[in-house]
């Protein structure tokens, strides 16, 4: 493992954030941080996850698309902020790109995605990384 990548590791688990599964195409509610004056209180923000970028390491983001009293808003969010409290995955997306630019442009009917009904979570990596604890 080259030393970026476990510098990385390292401040990803400092952080201690546990993010889920999620990819390009799922509905997710987002738990943001929002600071009104002296007060903070966390408002979700549920929406379809158009792209994710950086992968999943300390620099990733991913956007997020909702429909708002007729008004299509997008929001983005860096994957390990302070400010992002939890991230749940509301409905899986079956979906065959990888960035879901396209509903920009569609309103209605053609702007929905189909429901995945066939989700298994990955398996963790538990030979990799048992691997990489007896290289230290």
């Amino acid at each position: 493992m080259d030393l970026i990548a476990q510098l990385e590791a390292e401040q990803i688990q400092e952080l201690g954030k546990e993010i889920p599964d999620f990819k390009a195409g799922d509905t997710i509610r987002v738990g943001y941080k929002v600071t009104e004056g002296t007060r903070t209180r966390v408002q979700n923000y549920e929406g379809v996850c158009i792209s994710r970028k950086n992968g999943r390491g300390i620099a990733g983001s991913f956007t997020v698309r909702k429909i708002s009293f007729g008004e299509g808003v997008e929001r983005v969010f860096p994957l390990y902020s302070t400010n992002v409290e939890s991230i749940t995955v509301v409905r899986r997306g079956k979906v065959r790109r990888s960035k879901l630019y396209f509903l920009r442009a569609r309103r209605g009917k053609s702007a929905r995605i189909v429901e995945q009904t066939n989700y298994r979570a990955p398996k963790a990596d538990t030979a990799s990384t048992a691997s990489q604890q007896t290289d230290k």
